[in-house]
């Protein structure tokens, strides 16, 4: 017979329905400067850290509180610093900082407060969909910069746990489909001094990576190549790998089944398909990350979902790729990259 103590308490349900007010602490303390001001490493008093944010200090005290209680901050004696993970992901500059992530996910917060909506009427709730085409369509720039910016953040981090995962040493040139502003490609490059890469987006991303490439100083290495994957009828050639990474979870099963075809036909033989997605279980009971991203393409895509590696293998067998097989990582982005052979 199952007890009230074997049950436990609401307390696990309670911590749940919290979960938007720990995100929303932290993206406000990140809006309004904290991460930065505190950046020295030096312990700053309470007062004077809410004198630089501009804020009273009821409010200083109780974001300072949150923030310690989230393992971000340090606060001893009316003092405040930095934790490890917080001076090492949240302080621009770092090689991995994640600030833009965070921007991110605090701009689609107010969409997700009519997830309801979505789940119900099965249609996107982070924006119009009635109104324009896709979510870039929307005449939003503050948007559209935090996304790109947010997903350098979660991109680079995630494609060095994948190259640590996966040796791409037998990579020599690799096509990046829908590969942004150039995070895996740069990122990949840094891993595999012998690689050459190929970004192959829309024009407005591609003349936003081009800048990104130059600016770490790989222009001789990714190049860009303009182009819209649905509207073309091949993928670019010349390359043994291509990459297709938190791309296909936007897109249906049909579209999917379609990319990869592509995918084969631009490689030649021996020439590898990469998939590096948060993967759902084959099972579907989890994991956590990959559950609550599927919830996300609800909405904020039409027709996306998170798929299983056994889904992306068996469309990868589909379409005539041999030696199909998943490698699993942990990572912001993705959790599992999955492989495939052409013949």
């Amino acid at each position: 017979m199952t007890t009230s103590a074997d049950i436990g308490t609401p307390m696990e349900l309670m911590s749940l329905m919290q979960g938007v007010w720990a995100a929303k602490t932290v993206a406000v303390a990140h809006e309004i400067g904290v991460f930065e001001h505190l950046s020295d490493g030096q312990p700053m008093a309470l007062a004077e850290l809410a004198r630089l944010c501009d804020i009273a200090h009821r409010p200083a005290e109780a974001v300072v509180t949150t923030c310690t209680a989230l393992g971000l901050l340090e606060f001893d004696g009316g003092e405040c610093r930095l934790t490890p993970v917080a001076a090492e992901y949240l302080v621009e500059g770092k090689p991995y900082y994640f600030g833009p992530a965070v921007a991110l996910f605090d701009h689609h917060y107010a969409g997700w407060m009519r997830l309801g909506r979505a789940i119900r009427d099965n249609r996107p709730s982070t924006w119009d969909d009635e109104a324009t085409e896709t979510i870039f369509d929307q005449d939003d720039s503050t948007f559209k910069q935090r996304f790109w910016q947010g997903m350098y953040a979660m991109s680079s981090f995630t494609t060095r746990e994948m190259a640590r995962a996966h040796d791409f040493s037998g990579v020599r040139r690799i096509l990046d489909v829908g590969g942004g502003v150039g995070a895996h490609d740069i990122e990949l490059c840094r891993h595999y001094p012998e690689l050459r890469a190929t970004v192959y987006d829309l024009a407005l991303v591609c003349e936003m990576t081009q800048k990104r490439i130059a600016e770490e100083g790989l222009a001789d290495r990714v190049s860009v190549h303009p182009g819209d994957f649905f509207k073309d009828e091949t993928l670019p050639g010349g390359h043994d790998a291509v990459l297709f990474s938190m791309i296909l979870h936007d897109w249906s099963e049909r579209d999917n089944r379609m990319l990869l075809g592509k995918a084969f036909a631009a490689l030649p033989s021996g020439g590898t398909v990469m998939v590096a997605e948060l993967l759902v279980d084959d099972d579907r009971t989890g994991p956590l990350p990959a559950a609550l991203m599927d919830v996300a393409m609800v909405a904020n895509t039409r027709e996306g979902r998170n798929y299983t590696a056994g889904e992306y293998q068996e469309w990868m067998r589909q379409v005539g790729f041999t030696d199909v097989r998943t490698v699993r990582f942990d990572a912001p982005a993705a959790n599992g990259l999955v492989l495939g052979t052409r013949p």
